[in-house]
């Protein structure tokens, strides 16, 4: 490394520190209202059927995709 190599990164984020980022409004607090055995239970259908249902499909079916026609 040369001795300019640090001037030059200097120079290439110089403008980035000077930038503003916007904080997060990030409170800690329980919940509004709780979530239902219901909700929870659908929720966890609806992600088994969506994930793991086409990966099914495909690994049971993958000698078939593995054939040349």
């Amino acid at each position: 490394m040369s001795v300019l190599t640090p001037l030059l990164l200097r120079g290439l984020t110089g403008s980035a520190r000077r930038l503003v980022v916007p904080r997060a409004q990030v409170h800690s607090r329980p919940a509004r209202e709780q979530i239902g055995s219901l909700d929870v239970a659908i929720a966890l259908t609806s992600c088994f059927i969506c994930f793991f249902l086409p990966s099914g499909w495909v690994l049971s079916n993958l000698e078939s995709y593995k054939k040349r026609e």
